[in-house]
This record gives C-alpha cells, structure tokens and sequence, in this order.
C-alpha cells in the first residue's frame, strides 16, 4: 500500500498513500501499519489521500484502534476527505474514533 510516516515529538503520523483502503488491500494496510501499533503509542492516520473506504478497510482501521488500546495507545484520524467522512458518520464510526479537521489538531489532542 506504501504508507509514509512523521514523528513530531511522541506522535506519529501514518500517511495512507493509496486512494483506496478496501478487501483487495486492507490485510496488506494492517500488515504496514504493525509497526506503529506499539504499547503506549500515540499514532495519527492522515487520510487526506483516501477517497474510498470499505467495509474490510473499516474493519482494518477499527482493528488498529482496539490493538493500540489494549496497549495503552491510542488512535486518532485527520484530514478525511468528504466521501469518506461521510461513511464515518454513515455507520456511526465517527463516535468511535476521534476525527481531527489538521493533522496540526490530532497531534496536540495528544497534549504533547
């Protein structure tokens, strides 16, 4: 999936590449993004490439989410273009994960 990455202090910034997060590449996505998922980590997904999500690329992100909490991390996302907020809101995943307007904002909800 090629996916970029950003330390800024304690926080990293994932960079999705690709347009799309779905069945054909989502195992691929979680696969990359593994590393991240580390106890106490603080990671932010930067979406602002994604212009379409499915049900398995939800599936992958919520995946990323419960992983990082149960390590005593924690997920945030930023700069989601509007087709896929509107899937957020769609299925309700916008209250389960908090969802900045700038990376800018997810990283300081940090407090860091």
């Amino acid at each position: 999936m090629g996916l970029s990455t950003e330390k800024t202090g304690g926080v990293v910034t994932v960079t999705l590449a690709g347009e799309t997060l779905d069945a054909g590449n989502s195992k691929e996505f979680k696969a990359e993004v593994a590393a991240f998922l580390t106890p106490q980590a603080k990671v932010v997904f930067d979406m602002s490439r994604l212009r379409f999500v499915d049900s398995s690329g939800l599936g992958a992100i919520l995946s990323c989410l419960r992983q990082l909490n149960g390590v005593g991390g924690d997920l945030k996302l930023c700069a989601m273009t509007k087709p896929v907020r509107a899937l957020f809101e769609l299925v309700r995943m916008h209250r389960v994960f908090e969802i900045f307007n700038t990376r800018e904002e997810a990283i300081r909800s940090f407090g860091g």
